[in-house]
């Protein structure tokens, strides 16, 4: 607990910004699913025919997964691309089906006995609905909110995959550092928001039960809200040049190396914004082509097998030919290499290596029928992954992969859930975690040369982003990258200053 106060503590400020965020992204979609699912609800309870479908799409949409949902919303034009945009259509999508469940449900419950002594008097129907109905069905209503904003508390955390900020910043941080303390950082206060959110909207039910209050306040509250949310999020006048938008995949290198690039563009004089820890390569790789970011660093086996599906290259400057061949039509610039090779790593404890006498990939064919296997989601699908290998070297598992996070996999190795994993050769929880990589006899997996990728009418416009990324150029060891990946992981040191040692000793080098 004290290391988490401590954590706190340190980052007060950015805490603050991010629960502001998250805060808002659970308003603003909850708000809009108000303004939606409360007219849907009423003409679903006044024509059944209309009211199914409506109901039907609420479902389907309340069963897509979010990272799924997210990921299909990602390259649409005008609703997709990366930030809170997409994040509140796919809150706001989540939170409709409990709103649009608990008005039919409240303006069905209503005393038919009432209807008919409001008929009687001459209301019309929308006088019934709005004097009567509405007002009764008001905290049915409001527990289909509880329900939604509840829900958009737990489902806000995966926005933060998409550069739209919020406290799963934390969580995936953590993830990608395995730092309980990080992801508990991020996930305590998101538990504290949901409870006390719950509890508010709990007391405002039962005050309307009590009281039937009428409709109005919540109408107000929802679009107050919005109209808050609108003045907040109203983009600012700029004085100077739009910042230049800098992202990264979800993994430390990855964050590491999105630094390295900020800073550098930084101390060129251009303003930055990081959309860091933003997933894997589709959602890098959809974003820079949407404009949604400007550059990140990618890596020549990825670009030329699973992003361009292009033969498997064979040598550096091969995979580095094939990368920019395939980028140049594209409008993406492709930088020199930083000059370390990031490959596969096909890892085993190093107990097991030992004892069992595993020295290669090819040496896991006489024990693959008892071992367990565990990779990342991206690897059990590209074409340089999961399936190319197993074919190559011959391995029958026992077993199918158990598919999990990259950031999870090495300490399931570790701890013995998991027998054998792909990981990355420059990882620092290799030697922390005592684990052996085992070599690619056969040479299946192709180089991966960390590549800087860059928008190129970003790049025409802004000559300093080529300058910034030419100093970077074969400044990079393997154990440069490795030494730096053990700050942030094992040494628990923040990305931002680990990129700024490195920066430093770059910038001096080039002097």
């Amino acid at each position: 607990m004290s290391a988490l106060l401590s954590f706190w503590a340190a980052h007060a400020g950015e805490l603050g910004g991010l629960v502001r965020q998250h805060l808002m992204l659970v308003l603003v979609s909850t708000s809009i699913a108000i303004w939606i699912g409360v007219p849907a609800g009423v003409v679903a309870s006044r024509r059944p025919t209309a009211g199914r479908w409506l109901l039907f799409v609420a479902n389907i949409a309340q069963t897509i997964p979010s990272l799924a949902l997210l990921g299909f919303l990602l390259p649409l034009p005008f609703v997709g691309g990366i930030g809170p945009r997409t994040a509140l259509i796919t809150l706001t999508l989540y939170a409709l089906l409990p709103i649009v469940r608990t008005t039919v449900s409240g303006i069905k419950g209503v005393d038919p006995a009432v209807i008919y002594a409001g008929t009687a008097l001459g209301m019309s129907r929308r006088q019934l609905l709005f004097m009567v109905e509405l007002p009764l069905a008001l905290p049915s209503i409001v527990g289909g909110v509880r329900v939604a904003t509840v829900i958009g508390v737990g489902t806000g955390a995966i926005a933060a995959a998409i550069g739209a900020g919020g406290l799963g910043e934390y969580i995936y941080r953590g993830l990608a550092m395995v730092d309980s303390t990080t992801i508990l950082a991020g996930a305590i206060p998101a538990a504290v928001m949901a409870v006390s959110l719950d509890g508010l909207l709990a007391w405002l039910e039962s005050a309307l039960k009590r009281g039937r209050r009428g409709w109005r306040p919540l109408w107000i509250a929802a679009g107050a809200v919005l109209l808050t949310a609108a003045a907040v999020a109203w983009p600012a006048s700029r004085s100077g040049p739009a910042p230049i938008v800098v992202g990264s995949k979800n993994f430390t290198e990855q964050i590491v190396l999105g630094e390295l690039v900020s800073q550098m563009i930084e101390a060129e004089g251009l303003p930055v914004s990081r959309k860091l820890n933003l997933g894997g390569t589709f959602i890098c790789d959809q974003a820079l082509g949407a404009g949604g970011i400007d550059v990140y660093v990618e890596y020549t086996g990825t670009a030329v097998t699973a992003v361009l599906h292009g033969d498997t290259p064979h040598g550096s400057a091969d995979a580095l030919a094939k990368t920019r061949a395939g980028y140049g039509p594209r409008g993406i610039t492709v930088g020199d290499p930083l000059g370390f090779n990031n490959t596969f790593a096909i890892l085993v404890r190093a107990a097991d290596a030992k004892s069992l006498g595993l020295r290669t990939i090819a040496d896991l064919a006489t024990v693959a029928g008892r071992f367990r296997p565990g990779f990342g989601h991206e690897f059990l699908q590209r074409e340089d992954g999961f399936p190319g290998l197993t074919k190559t070297y011959g391995l029958a598992f026992a077993a199918a992969p158990r598919a999990m996070e990259l950031s999870l996999i090495y300490k399931a190795l570790a701890d013995g859930q998991v027998d054998v994993i792909a990981g990355d050769a420059t990882s620092a929880l290799i030697s922390a975690l005592d684990l052996t990589m085992l070599e690619d006899s056969l040479e299946y997996f192709p180089p991966y040369d960390a590549v800087p990728l860059v928008r190129s009418d970003t790049a025409s416009r802004h000559p300093e982003i080529g300058r910034a990324l030419a100093a970077l150029a074969g400044a990079i060891s393997a154990d440069a990258m490795r030494a730096m990946n053990r700050a942030v992981d094992i040494d628990h040191e923040s990305p931002r200053d680990v990129a700024a040692r490195a920066v430093a000793q770059i910038r001096a080098v080039r002097k």
